[in-house]
């Protein structure tokens, strides 16, 4: 009765625990030789973190991420469109965190390693095959050259956007999808604004500007605030492959933002003060009519690669891993299982993937954009509040955090369940 996952990223690493929680023997294998915290700030919404703390994690996450406190719509011209608060400030029973995607895994990595013993993650292993037979799946794993075989009950493929397990049963897919749209990443020291735990973006879908503090102010006042810097070109244009570790270049989208010193966030300053700039094409795969084949089947980025709108990408992963370990509860580690979790994460998650290509919950930037060109006196008189809320709501029923229904939902997974 093991389970085998590849890939430790954050979707991975939170399967591993959930099923160490349930007394299932599991083991993580990781392609990359050393696992280091990699990325920008992301976003963790109250359904995840509901998840996080009942993983016994709660004092661990409250020590690297920021309890936003509210998101704040712009226009072009830096004027307030939409605002709503966030998190225990919006009632909900759990916060919504900024953080730093690197740290949030190496977190889930410390407290797989301290739980499950130092050796439940192998790195510099991939998974480049797998064959079922009657007794569970045959797994080959790659060390360095070395291909050696693992037998477990399942596989489950959390190795993400390049997901090779993915790929055994969609070979024709082929590479991700780019829009048209480029964002730049990074991470300046600063003062914090408008609230202080605020998530804030301005602009519209070809030109947005997002940035959220991802620290706690230190002793000047300064924190670590995350910005991204989007811009949409035509689709049939050329741009560089999708690479995480790639460096961006101020000439290529800073001018676009010369003039956005607002009176709440000096845009063009944060922009130049960064430590370090990313360069990344947004991208995105179809919803897929499958994730399980028999005993194999995929959890996160490799099930539902999305578009970075609305704070879905890492939070939709973590469902997936404990709404699998629930179905390992229900029906066995077994066949059952794997069509269970399908049936009912695939259509969740094929929704947001959906919604966000729509423009999610931004959409009410562009609402303006298109309405006003970013310029009017009176917001309500270019859409109502009861519009706005109206766009806002459905975009959180559709991702799974509606305050009132979180709120009142059951655990995915209670205290004391097992596996047997």
């Amino acid at each position: 009765m093991t389970v085998i996952i590849s890939g430790a990223g954050i979707g991975g690493l939170t399967m591993a625990l959930t099923c160490h929680d349930l007394g299932i023997p599991v083991k993580v294998f990781e392609a990359v030789p050393e696992i280091k915290p990699l990325g920008v700030g992301i976003n963790l919404q109250p359904h995840a973190v509901r998840e996080i703390y009942e993983m016994g994690l709660e004092a661990e996450i409250e020590a690297i991420g920021v309890r936003t406190q509210d998101v704040t719509y712009f226009s072009k011209l830096g004027l307030p469109i939409h605002a709503e608060e966030r998190g225990i400030w919006a009632g909900y029973k759990w916060p919504q965190y900024s953080i730093h995607r690197g740290e949030l895994q190496m977190m889930l990595l410390r407290a797989v390693q301290d739980r499950l013993g130092a050796d439940a993650v192998e790195t510099g292993a991939a998974v480049v095959g797998f064959e079922e037979d009657a007794d569970g799946v045959r797994v080959m794993v790659d060390r360095h050259g070395d291909i050696s075989e693992i037998r477990g009950d399942v596989l489950i493929g959390a190795d993400g956007l390049h997901s090779k397990i993915r790929a055994g049963f969609y070979p024709e897919e082929g590479a991700p999808i780019w829009a048209g749209a480029v964002l730049w990443r990074g991470t300046t020291k600063a003062a914090p604004f408008l609230s202080g735990a605020s998530m804030a973006m301005a602009g519209h879908e070809s030109q947005k500007f997002v940035t959220y503090p991802i620290s706690t102010p230190d002793e000047n006042g300064k924190a670590v605030i995350n910005w991204i810097a989007e811009l949409k070109f035509n689709p049939d244009a050329d741009w560089n492959r999708e690479d995480y570790n790639r460096q961006g270049q101020l000439a290529d989208f800073l001018p676009a933002f010369e003039n956005w010193n607002f009176d709440w966030l000096d845009i063009p300053a944060l922009i130049k003060a960064a430590d370090t700039i990313y360069e990344f094409p947004m991208i995105d795969r179809d919803p897929l009519e499958r994730w399980s084949f028999g005993r194999v089947t995929l959890l996160g980025d490799a099930a539902h690669a999305m578009y970075p709108i609305g704070s879905n990408g890492a939070t939709q992963a973590i469902l997936d891993a404990r709404m699998l370990g629930r179905c390992f509860v229900e029906h066995g580690i077994n066949t059952e299982a794997l069509s269970a979790y399908d049936a009912d994460r695939r259509p969740k998650c094929n929704a947001v993937v959906l919604a966000n290509r729509g423009n999610g919950p931004d959409q009410v930037m562009q609402v303006v954009e298109d309405r006003t060109e970013g310029d009017f006196d009176n917001i309500n008189d270019v859409l109502s509040e009861a519009e706005r809320l109206r766009m806002a709501t459905a975009y959180k029923k559709i991702a799974g955090f509606d305050v009132d229904i979180l709120n009142n939902a059951p655990s995915i997974i209670t205290k004391g369940m097992r596996v047997d």
